[in-house]
């Protein structure tokens, strides 16, 4: 079996978590790890990251949901997102990126109170993102079966042109 070392992890499992959300100023944020803040959106440098450069985009209003998110907090996170990845291919010379959202404590969300964007960049060879060692995958649904399930959802939804 392979093993996979991320000794910085253990100070936070095992650490005393603060009370109040570690992402809002008027908690428990961390300013030394702020990067960059704009109208309705900041980013912020994973104090635990999977790999170095690892950074965040997260929204200034403490919500959970991506469907809570408005308009120009949208535009603005993705922008953020950009600006990382600009900086981040500057800075760190990545060969891609790794780009997502965990909602929920069952999606792997470490803090799930408040919705945030995680960039991780990548290098061909690195292994320090923490992905699955055992290179399996479960998927309980025939994928043609999922996509009939979703399509209508999809057509209801489309937007407007």
């Amino acid at each position: 079996m392979e093993k996979i070392y991320a000794p910085w992890r253990m100070e936070f499992i095992r650490g005393e978590k603060p009370a109040g959300c570690i992402f809002c100023r008027e908690s428990q944020r961390s300013d030394d790890l702020v990067l960059f803040e704009g109208n309705t959106a900041f980013v912020m440098a994973n104090r635990y990251p999977y790999i170095s450069g690892h950074l965040m985009i997260i929204p200034f209003r403490h919500i959970s949901q991506l469907e809570d998110l408005l308009s120009e907090e949208k535009l603005e996170i993705f922008n953020l997102q950009e600006m990382a990845i600009r900086v981040l291919k500057k800075a760190m010379s990545p060969d891609g990126f790794n780009i997502g959202i965990n909602l929920g404590k069952a999606a792997g969300a470490g803090i799930d109170d408040h919705i945030h964007v995680h960039i991780v960049p990548r290098w061909s060879g690195d292994a320090n993102f923490m992905s699955v060692v055992g290179e399996v995958r479960v998927i309980p649904e025939d994928i043609h079966k999922t996509c009939e399930i979703l399509l209508p959802y999809f057509e209801k939804y489309r937007p407007e042109v």
